[in-house]
């Protein structure tokens, strides 16, 4: 091969290197130019989602979930619930020897309650401070299990969640008490965790709970409400065994209070 002829090889190869580092630059640019943008896209949302914030509470995302399913007894989609926190009840000055009654309006119908006043004191005051709040309304059942209970009171919709603060244990006095349908209880995770969500017992496997849960009341009216609740078709719970994640949504529109002299 000629030295000329060389050269232009060389030449040709040098030509093909610097085409393929130069492709190489534009692509990177290309790369950074489309992080850049994204980034910006993202800076944007945040920044635009913090303008428009009201400065209410987030509504946790599996009470969204409930929202956005079909709602049971042919109610309409439940009103966003006003996530709220406290440090503590306030005393609601209860008479010791009252009556205090509570009117659970459900999106399935009405259950009506008489509170535990003389033996469950703290129990019964946080319960009516907390309806006064208006902070169980549109909140959802999320917890129906056959036979057993069915669950509210959480605001976070997924076993976790609270009003801010823990009840005094008050748990049943006497080994032979039973969890026997019709009983108003507190859900909690052990002893002093109480605090928002309580279960009423439905079927006879209450009977089985061991005495570690302050009751709150009887059920006096609203088996029917009952029925058509524990109809309502279900799933496995995330993260259980347990087939009592409803399919369709029942919620709280609202909780009244009465106190009225024994």
């Amino acid at each position: 091969m000629s030295d000329r002829r060389q050269r232009q090889k060389e030449q040709r190869a040098a030509k093909r290197e610097a085409e393929r580092k130069h492709e190489s630059r534009r692509a990177l640019f290309r790369s950074i130019g489309t992080a850049l943008l994204f980034g910006l896209i993202v800076v944007a949302i945040f920044t635009f989602g913090g303008i428009f914030d009201d400065g209410t509470s987030d509504v946790p995302a599996s009470y969204d979930d409930f929202r956005e399913q079909d709602t049971a007894c042919g109610a309409p989609q439940p009103e966003p619930e006003q996530v709220m926190s406290f440090e503590g009840p306030t005393d609601q000055n209860i008479p010791d020897d009252a009556v205090v009654t509570a009117t659970m309006l459900t999106s399935c119908g009405e259950i009506i309650l008489e509170l535990n006043n003389t033996e469950a004191p703290e129990t019964v005051n946080s319960f009516v401070f907390l309806a006064r709040e208006g902070f169980y309304d549109g909140q959802v059942i999320h917890r129906i299990s056959e036979n057993f209970v069915f669950q509210t009171g959480d605001p976070a919709a997924d076993g976790t969640g609270g009003p801010g603060y823990e009840v005094t244990d008050e748990f049943p006095e006497g080994e032979d008490f039973v969890y026997e349908p019709g009983v108003v209880a507190m859900a909690n995770r052990g002893s002093r965790s109480t605090g928002s969500q309580f279960f009423v017992v439905v079927g006879d496997d209450g009977q089985f709970l061991t005495n570690n849960f302050n009751v709150l009341g009887r059920v006096t009216s609203g088996q029917e409400t009952i029925d058509r609740i524990m109809e309502v078709p279900t799933a496995t719970a995330p993260g259980t065994n347990e087939q009592s994640r409803p399919l369709e949504t029942v919620y709280i529109e609202s909780v009244t209070i009465d106190i009225a002299d024994s």
